[in-house]
């Protein structure tokens, strides 16, 4: 049984949201979060010396790997290094993500273009063409996620969570969807340890993050992410 604790912040949610978009249409309600409970994972200071620790060790290898794919990006696809979006993080608080760019410059204004594959509120298309070559690599062997220690490092996201949706996925949730942001955002989690790609149905996805709410340890974390280090080395679900 989870137990959940207080605080006061959540009913500002919504507020901060539009303050930081500006947007008068983001269907946030934060009545969702009415009974101000926050799951035992944020306030726990065991998985935060955990990321703090992971994301340390990440980034020192995410500067090595840097000037290798730097170097291949500038031969095989010119143009920036580093990719950002922003995207909805605990209790749907907006934040910037870092990524190593995968795809063509200029990729989110030609997304309407792609057919997505996927069923519900998240964007999936086995065979993207705006995908690079060295892109499809990195994602193949997660490369790209790297750069999220950072995010980690500053406490935006954690080791082990939920996917952090983008802003356009959240403006479309129902009132059950909201309940896997109760979490911090994760490089890893129940979805990307047990099918990653593989798996594009939202619902079975938000099942996942749940489950994982449920389930959560410390003991727990680690497990998944030995699960993930494995999938990557196996290329398990990298569709």
């Amino acid at each position: 049984m989870i137990y959940y604790s207080k605080v006061d912040e959540l009913s500002s949610i919504n507020d901060r949201l539009l303050d930081s978009f500006g947007q008068n249409n983001l269907s946030f309600d934060s009545r969702n979060f009415s009974l101000g409970l926050v799951h035992p994972s944020v306030t726990s200071r065991a998985k935060r010396l955990i990321d703090i620790v992971g994301a340390l060790i990440g980034l020192m290898l995410t500067g090595l790997m840097a000037i290798a794919i730097a170097i291949a990006m500038a031969i095989s696809d010119p143009g920036p290094l580093f990719y950002s979006q922003i995207r909805c993080g605990l209790n749907g608080k907006p934040f910037r993500i870092w990524k190593f760019r995968s795809m063509v410059v200029g990729a989110d204004k030609l997304q309407h273009l792609i057919a997505n594959e996927a069923n519900g509120h998240i964007f999936k298309n086995e065979n993207d063409p705006r995908i690079t070559r060295l892109g499809s690599f990195l994602r193949r062997t997660s490369l790209d996620e790297f750069p999220q220690f950072w995010n980690v490092l500053i406490g935006e996201m954690s080791l082990v969570g939920t996917r952090p949706p983008t802003i356009n996925e959240v403006e479309k949730y129902e009132q059950h969807h909201w309940e896997r942001l109760r979490v911090k955002p994760g490089i890893t989690g129940e979805w990307q340890a047990r099918g990653r790609s593989c798996i594009k149905d939202f619902e079975a996805i938000v099942a996942m993050d749940l489950s994982y709410q449920q389930q959560w340890s410390i003991f727990y974390d680690l497990y998944l992410i030995m699960q993930t280090i494995n999938v990557v080395l196996t290329k398990k679900g990298a569709c």
